[in-house]
């Protein structure tokens, strides 16, 4: 990282927060729910520590399908803008993008916040490097993430 950047972050633990993410959480949402600093920010490490490799790798895959569906579109060129969809589902299944309907299921919860239980939101996967994006993220669906 730059040095300029650093001078906009705090470190907690291995992290380097944006230093207004940090000052939201600190003084907007911590004293509203009852957490204190530094159990957030170290089960906040925890969390992303965990998830960190996942993610890399379920990004990468993405980047993978990505170049596969883009490489099909360019093999494969309409003349008329019709693709058939036939052969783009049967592409879409040999590379794992579309997967086989399973078994029906049920699945049962306790303690889900009703803006979760009943309210369709966005869903935002972003960078946490960048602050803008977590947070746009974080204001799109701040309930979700307690």
């Amino acid at each position: 990282m730059s040095q300029d950047l650093n001078a906009n972050r705090i470190q907690k633990g291995s992290l380097a927060i944006d230093k207004q993410m940090y000052d939201f959480i600190e003084n907007e949402v911590l004293p509203k729910v009852g957490v204190d600093s530094e159990s957030y920010w170290s089960g906040f490490e925890k969390v992303v520590k965990e998830f960190t490799p996942r993610n890399k790798a379920l990004l990468a895959t993405r980047d993978e399908m990505q170049k596969q569906i883009d490489q099909w579109h360019l093999d494969n060129p309409t003349n008329s803008g019709e693709v058939d969809f036939a052969k783009y589902k049967q592409f879409l299944q040999e590379i794992g993008y579309l997967l086989p309907e399973g078994e029906d299921f049920q699945v049962s919860t306790e303690n889900v916040d009703e803006e979760i239980a009943h309210i369709a939101g966005p869903q935002l996967v972003v960078p946490v490097r960048n602050a803008r994006y977590a947070l746009n993220a974080t204001n799109a669906r701040w309930g979700s993430l307690y």
